[in-house]
This record gives C-alpha cells, structure tokens and sequence, in this order.
C-alpha cells in the first residue's frame, strides 16, 4: 500500500537501471509508475545517449541497480566491471549532478572484508575480490554528490534457485521482494547518506532454508568454490530499523 500511494503522486519521475534484473523486476510490480528504460535506451556505458534520453523525460530522481554482478565472471571480464560498475556509476552521478537530480545507488555488502561481520554504516570498507572493488569504485563517485542515497544490501531470489548453500558465510541477506520494499520506503522517507538495508545475522544456508523451507537444499563451504568470497559481510541495519521504526524479533 505504501509503494503503490507513493507511486501516484511521485514515483512516475523516477528512473531506474537494471530494470531487467532481479531487482528491477520486483520494483515493476511494487512502483509500476517509474521510468524501466532497457539497455539500449539507457546505456550507463553511453553518456551522450543518456543525456539524449533524459531531455526526453520529466525525472526527479535516478535509482542506479545496473550492474555486473557476479564474482567469478568480473574475475575472469575486469574491463566490463570497470565500463559498467565504476564508469557506469560515474556516468549516472555526473547526469544527476547536471541536472539537479537525486541519486539512489544500490551497492553490495561485498565492499566489506568480510573479517568480523554487523557492520555499521561507518566501518572502514576493504572488498576481498574484484566484484567489491568495482561496487566500491561506483560508491566513491556517489559520494561525491550530497544529494544521494547509497543503499549497501544484499538479496536473492525470493525462491532459493540453487542445490547448495554456504554454511560458512554469514550474510543480513533477504529476498528481493523483502529488499524492494524497504528501499522504497527509505525512498519515500527522502533518506539521504548510506543505509545498511537488510535483515538478521544468519549463514547462506540459513537464509535458503527460510526462503525455501520445503526445498531440499544441501551444504556448501566457501572453500569449495575457486573464487574468492568474504565470510562475514552481515550488516547492522539498526540506522535503517530507526527510521522506518522496524522491531527486529530476537
């Protein structure tokens, strides 16, 4: 009911990118109002076609979830890491910045070493692949802009779509359909500054198995898999509990 009063009377003036991926496919349902261009129209790689698309349409805001997000692959393909998670981010910070607009980057909780876990808004960040370090990168360039939300979370499929989950890799991961919701409503709130957005302390498996419970999911360590991944990458999100006067059961 939030999302859907919001969108009438605001959301239609704000663009998303990413809008084909999990995360923008679960804001189609909750903010049918905003601007989903595809990759084409938008290309965060392209800043003239960008531009050429923003003088075409009555924005207020520009909520960047275009990525490329997984581990192993920036590992193997930096250079798309750096055009798309660094370049991209900068491009989308310098088009908002030009014409007055807020941004909303939703980052990973990748960018921590992933060394003790609860991390708070404030903690030093130190990513252990390059996945995080691309993340970080397109993060250094929103803070250059006060007018900005930075959203640090972590999400999945509201079905837990694999045969096997870490049992040694702590996460505040939720599902997406959990995440989508919050992040609108920090929105609505007009949040600006960095939020940990997410849930409990809890492993990958456990996670999986709160998400799935009748999937017979099985066990996997991080140290079964030939990239490189944090252990601990929890968030506090006491900051994000405060404002939208969340009461996290025990």
């Amino acid at each position: 009911m939030v999302a859907e009063g919001y969108c009438k009377k605001h959301m239609k003036k704000i663009l998303f990118t990413g809008g084909s991926g999990l995360l923008g496919s679960e804001f189609k349902k909750l903010a049918p109002k905003w601007l989903y261009p595809t990759h084409q129209e938008f290309d965060v790689t392209d800043y003239k076609s960008m531009k050429k698309y923003l003088r075409r349409k009555n924005i207020s805001s520009i909520v960047h979830a275009a990525a490329f997000i997984s581990p192993p692959k920036v590992d193997n393909n930096p250079l798309l890491a750096i055009e798309t998670n660094i370049s991209g981010t900068v491009n989308v910070t310098k088009l908002c910045i030009e014409n007055n607009l807020k941004t909303v980057y939703v980052n990973s909780d990748y960018i921590f070493k992933g060394d003790k876990g609860r991390y708070k808004e404030e903690d030093p960040v130190y990513p252990v692949n390059k996945y995080g370090w691309s993340k970080l990168g397109g993060e250094c360039a929103v803070r250059m802009y006060d007018n900005s939300l930075i959203i640090r979370t972590t999400f999945g499929p509201n079905i837990f779509p694999y045969e096997n989950a870490f049992i040694d890799q702590w996460t505040s991961r939720e599902k997406v359909s959990v995440i989508a919701g919050l992040i609108i409503r920090l929105i609505k709130k007009n949040a600006v500054g960095v939020y940990h957005v997410g849930g409990k302390r809890k492993t990958v498996f456990e996670y999986a198995k709160g998400v799935s419970p009748l999937k017979n999911t099985g066990k996997i360590s991080i140290k079964d898999v030939p990239f490189k991944l944090p252990k601990d990458t929890s968030l506090d999100c006491g900051k994000q509990n405060k404002l939208l006067k969340i009461k996290m059961k025990k």
